[in-house]
């Protein structure tokens, strides 16, 4: 197993937009073998003093927060994918995203412990 994870703020206006975009890149995941994708979108995310999800995607007023994952079978499947996502006519016909990329963080990770899962 594999995991992506993602952290992105997204205006509240866009939340439907967002779902869409979500909705429909989760059918080209699929295609590459990801096994599993949650989109989960801010419901109760508190302030910090000194870091927080707020000022770790700079989140501005009226933009709330996303903290998705995948779950790949393995590393080299997610590694794959990526390259073959460069040529996908899909993700170069989805304009423009719902959010702003420049403040999107993400990154792949290796389990250490997990809890529920086979």
């Amino acid at each position: 197993m594999y995991v992506q994870g993602f952290l992105i703020a997204v205006p509240e206006s866009k939340k439907d937009a967002y779902t869409k975009m979500a909705r429909d890149a989760a059918e080209a995941f699929k295609r590459y073998g990801v096994l599993e994708i949650v989109e989960a979108w801010e419901d109760d995310v508190t302030d910090g003093k000194v870091t927080d999800f707020r000022m770790a995607t700079k989140a501005e007023p009226g933009e709330k927060i996303v903290f998705s994952w995948m779950i790949w079978p393995d590393r080299e499947t997610y590694q794959a994918s990526g390259e073959k996502m460069q040529s996908d006519p899909f993700f170069e016909q989805m304009g423009e995203m719902p959010f702003d990329g420049m403040r999107m963080m993400w990154g792949g990770f290796t389990p250490i412990f997990t809890m529920g899962r086979d």
